[in-house]
Formats: structure tokens, sequence, C-alpha cells
């Protein structure tokens, strides 16, 4: 299975939905997607949200926790909702979860970052 990536710009917001598997063989395209879409100077804050997202593994970690760096040098930040069991324990073990919150839906998660519509 791939990993599909759905885009939606709101205010100065990325909000980027996975669904699929996000591994070492979809991480390269996910990186270079998100990284064209982050340099056209659009979106300041970025929401990931995994609600379909059935499988993560490191290399999908890595291209996270790079926009991570990527959001916080241009002053933003960075959001994950929707989070289901498989990757919330991924998340957990790796520590992502002490360097950027984590919220139920997206609209909180936009709240939480002033942008809510």
């Amino acid at each position: 299975m791939k990993v599909n990536v759905e885009l939606e710009t709101r205010r100065d917001t990325l909000i980027v939905r996975l669904s699929g598997e996000l591994d070492h063989h979809a991480a390269d395209g996910v990186r270079l997607q998100l990284d064209e879409e982050i340099a056209r100077g659009r979106c300041r804050h970025l929401v990931l949200s995994l609600e379909s997202l059935q499988f993560m593994d490191s290399s999908g970690l890595g291209v996270i926790l790079g926009r991570y760096k990527l959001i916080k040098q241009k002053g933003g930040q960075m959001a994950v909702c929707h989070v289901n069991t498989p990757v919330y324990r991924l998340f957990e073990m790796s520590g992502l979860f002490k360097i950027m919150p984590i919220y139920a839906t997206e609209e909180e998660a936009l709240t939480e970052l002033e942008v809510a519509l």
C-alpha cells in the first residue's frame, strides 16, 4: 500500500492529511511534496492529521521531525492530530510528543495554533 497526501491551507496553516503507509518506500516522495509546499511561503504553521495512516516506520518519523524543524525555523508551530493507536505508540516511543502537541481533532489543533476559521 502506498501513502496518500492531501494538502489544505487555512490562513497561514498547512493541513496535511496522510493515509496509507508512510514507510521507507514513500518517505522521500512525501518529504519532497511537503518541502515544496512549505517553500512556497504561504504557510507558517503545520497540522499533521494521521487519522487514516495505517503504518509508519522510522523513515516516516524522520519526515515528520524534519518538517517540524523547517516550520520552527520559519517561526511557526507544528501540531499532530487524529493519531491512531499504532502510530501513537511509535510517537510515544520516539519522544516526538515531547516536542510537538497532539490533539484529538484538526479543529482543536487549529484553535490552539490560533488560526481557526
